[in-house]
């Protein structure tokens, strides 16, 4: 079974931020979540999600910087702690992380300990409080360039090396297909490292059915492979925003 997660911060962009989660519920999607959780009115999300009975996906954690930067480590206990509190406040069991951008003239095996050893100390932090760290790769041919991870292989590596159950890949597909295609290999390969995907359409990052994505394959092997995690709709519509929902509810509605 497909579960979708709407992320916020792209859909409804044109309405305030906080009825955007009205607007979730009423298109009859259970699920949302959004980037990171600064400068944003925590408590009034958690009223939102409260009145409208749905439940947070994910949000982004604060690692303070301290992934491909070793220097920024002694940050990362007190930034992450925070993201936690937010976490648990708000009824959410994971948080999504990004490594930060790659460093000049530092050789890139030094900057993947560096992400591996980071990773583990937020290990030890999410486990004691029953969260999820979901680390993401982003492209850097068309979005993010300079990003420091942009593989999914090399991180898959990543989360082998930290070895912590609460620690795993978030797999944007939309990223991936611009970085290496082969999407459902890649996936169902290593399906049990997997904690979230995140979708959209190539190119143009719109929903899915307007690109070259034959997202309802994809979809059915992330199902038959037996995930059960949230599917992240991340996507920038080039249509109606509740038009792209119901048609996504439809073509998973047997899955």
């Amino acid at each position: 079974m497909i579960k979708f997660s709407v992320c916020i911060e792209a859909l409804y962009g044109g309405v305030p931020f906080i009825d955007r989660i009205e607007k979730v519920a009423a298109v009859g999607m259970k699920t949302f979540e959004f980037w990171g959780a600064g400068g944003k009115d925590i408590d009034a999300i958690k009223t939102a999600k409260d009145k409208f009975g749905l439940t947070i996906a994910t949000f982004g954690a604060d690692v303070g910087g301290a992934l491909v930067e070793p220097a920024n480590r002694a940050k990362l206990p007190e930034t992450l702690k925070k993201s936690v509190e937010i976490a648990h406040k708000l009824d959410c069991k994971r948080m999504l992380v990004t490594t930060g951008n790659e460093i000049e003239g530092v050789p890139r095996k030094k900057q993947h300990q560096s992400i591996v050893d980071g990773l583990k100390v937020a290990a030890k932090i999410v486990e004691a409080e029953d969260i999820t760290l979901c680390l993401e790769p982003l492209n850097i041919l068309v979005n993010h360039k300079g990003y420091y991870l942009y593989t999914s292989e090399e991180g898959f590596e990543i989360i082998d090396e930290v070895g912590s159950p609460n620690v795993g890949l978030l797999f944007d597909i939309y990223h991936q297909q611009i970085t290496e295609g082969n999407l459902i290999d890649n996936i169902t390969a290593s399906i049990d490292k997997i904690t979230h995907f995140h979708v959209a359409d190539v190119p143009g990052r719109h929903e899915p059915g307007t690109g070259e994505i034959n997202y309802k394959n994809v979809f059915k092997s992330i199902s038959d492979a037996g995930y059960d995690g949230y599917v992240g709709l991340e996507y920038w519509p080039a249509g109606s925003d509740d038009d792209s929902l119901k048609y996504l509810l439809d073509m998973t509605a047997d899955m």
